[in-house]
């Protein structure tokens, strides 16, 4: 890891990303839930695998993904000749870490008949482990084209398996993983604050729990989330997904009124991703510098996890602009 004591006092670090971007060929990825001061710097923000796309689509030598690890795996699998840096490898995912590689493949070995969905939040790993790579707004369209009877495995996310099974009727066995930011939204402090608020729609994302879909007028990943705020009738949304995405919302209807879901304690600070949190912008100018933490894959391992996620862009093209299957460019440089 980088020194953060290796920067010289008074560094203009704005000034210094921006100069070594130019110098490395570089493109920089911000996610919906990093800071605002991140996602205002970032070629491209958006989610995890419309970012790996779009950095695809570029002639930049280097990657540098503010998220967190998984999603910087995604953008090496799609972009192996390219160097891929995650300004601190310690960002990972709750929903990553509750599904282990070796306890994921023995789920599927003693269930031999069924094929595995997997949420795009998991390891290269269970990728290469899985059939088919889904993304909050495409696994919808994917579960519509494979037959009823086929038994299906839907992992890590048991609220997005969960609220699919809901929607849609399908009967699925549900790897039991939750995104911690997503489960510590409150049912009853929501319901307060809807009372404060009684005329403005609630969006939640499908990581939320059942008790927090339930009372949701719109339910969609954080690109739609972003397109509701967008195109809503009326002028206050509360929002119950991580809320960093709310900066993006404030830039683009800033005549708009936005209130993060609460959490147990009546405020949205416990929503705040911790994983995310980790890259700050001294992390972010360390790693275009030093072009480390690298993201390194195994050619095999690579292959293998890149077969599900074709099959999910073949499956699922019919969602592109909609989510996290578009891309939405805020000004490459």
């Amino acid at each position: 890891m980088n020194a953060i004591t290796d920067i010289p006092q008074g560094t203009d670090l704005r000034a210094e990303i921006d100069r070594l971007r130019k110098e490395r060929n570089a493109v920089i990825l911000g996610h919906y839930y990093q800071s605002p001061e991140i996602q205002d710097l970032s070629d491209f923000v958006g989610d995890s695998l419309e970012l790996s796309r779009k950095a695809a689509e570029t002639d930049a030598d280097v990657i540098a993904f503010c998220g967190v690890r998984f999603m910087a795996e995604t953008a090496k699998i799609l972009s192996p000749e390219k160097i891929v840096v995650l300004p601190d490898m310690d960002a990972g995912c709750s929903l990553e870490d509750s599904c282990p590689p070796a306890q994921f493949k023995a789920f599927r070995e003693a269930h031999p008949d069924h094929i595995a969905l997997s949420y795009i939040n998991c390891s290269a790993e269970v990728k290469a482990l899985s059939d088919i790579i889904v993304t909050s707004s495409s696994a919808e369209k994917i579960l519509a084209q494979i037959p009823k009877d086929q038994k299906i495995i839907f992992g890590p996310d048991k609220h997005l398996g969960g609220y699919l099974k809901r929607k849609l009727g399908r009967d699925m066995l549900l790897w039991p993983g939750v995104c911690i930011v997503h489960e510590a939204f409150s049912e009853t402090e929501l319901l307060k604050l809807k009372a404060q608020h009684p005329d403005a729609p609630i969006a939640a994302h499908p990581e939320c729990p059942p008790y927090i879909v339930d009372h949701a007028d719109y339910v969609g990943s954080t690109s739609g989330i972003l397109d509701f705020a967008k195109t809503m009738p009326g002028n206050t949304l509360i929002v119950a997904t991580e809320p960093h995405i709310i900066h993006q919302m404030e830039k683009a209807v800033p005549h708009k009124n936005f209130i993060g879901a609460p959490g147990a304690d009546g405020n949205c600070n416990c929503n705040i991703c911790p994983y995310m949190a980790l890259n700050t912008m001294e992390k972010l100018y360390l790693s275009l510098r030093d072009l480390q933490p690298r993201i390194e894959m195994d050619e095999t391992l690579r292959v293998a996890a890149k077969k599900s996620l074709d099959r999910m862009l073949e499956m699922a093209s019919g969602t592109v602009g909609q989510g996290d299957v578009g891309a939405r460019d805020v000004g490459a440089r």
